[in-house]
């Protein structure tokens, strides 16, 4: 059973575009960082400009959300639960916008040797993410799914748990080429692109328990 039942299609939308919005974001950070790495810098900037327009966007909408269940009295006992839930999830695109923002000021000098294995990492983050939403989609309508949906944020997120640390000991191990400063500023980068799996299974965690209450 949905978990709307009177309330107004307007918000619906609003939170199917703030979906959108996350999930673009999530498709843009890959191919940026693809881009970093091929040195293809105008296609970086036009990526980091677009990420700054779905990370807006997404701010606006989630104002909209929370007013919209406000003053229609919308899910008054889970509004503060769903509140919470949508500022993750915006934590995850504000993370995106942060992370293209710091490689484009600081612009690391990666070793090609690490494309690769970069690539890697910042796919499997973003999948973990992007298996979020379809289940945060459900809550709205679906809740007896989520718990199902949820299943591939977890695998994913210690997915990029595994590469992340193998990353790390390749960097610091292996490359002994690297000052401890390069080096530094490597790890920097990885953990930017792992907290993206990082605040997907925090939003995981938060809609276990919400699809849970709400189907008791």
């Amino acid at each position: 059973m949905a978990v709307f039942k009177r309330t107004t299609k307007n918000l619906i939308i609003r939170i199917d575009e703030f979906f959108d919005n996350i999930d673009l974001g999530l498709l843009v950070f890959r191919e940026a960082l693809k881009s970093y790495l091929d040195k293809d810098f105008e296609a970086f900037e036009r990526h980091l400009k677009k990420v700054d327009e779905l990370e807006n966007s997404a701010d606006r909408l989630q104002r909209e959300i929370e007013n919209e269940m406000i003053t229609h009295s919308v899910l008054p006992q889970q509004r503060e639960e769903v509140v919470k839930l949508i500022d993750v999830l915006d934590e995850i695109i504000d993370s995106i916008k942060s992370s293209l923002t710091e490689i484009d000021i600081e612009r690391p000098e990666i070793p090609s040797s690490l494309n690769k294995n970069i690539i890697s990492l910042a796919e499997t983050s973003s999948n973990t993410a992007e298996e979020l939403v379809p289940a945060a989609r459900a809550y709205f309508r679906t809740p007896y799914m989520v718990r199902e949906k949820l299943l591939r944020v977890y695998y994913f997120e210690s997915e990029t748990d595994n590469l992340t640390i193998s990353i790390k000991k390749t960097i610091f191990r292996d490359m002994n080429n690297l000052d401890l400063a390069h080096k530094n500023q490597l790890r920097y980068l990885i953990n930017h692109i792992e907290n993206i799996s990082d605040l997907a299974q925090k939003a995981a965690d938060m809609l276990s328990g919400m699809a849970i209450k709400i189907l008791i």
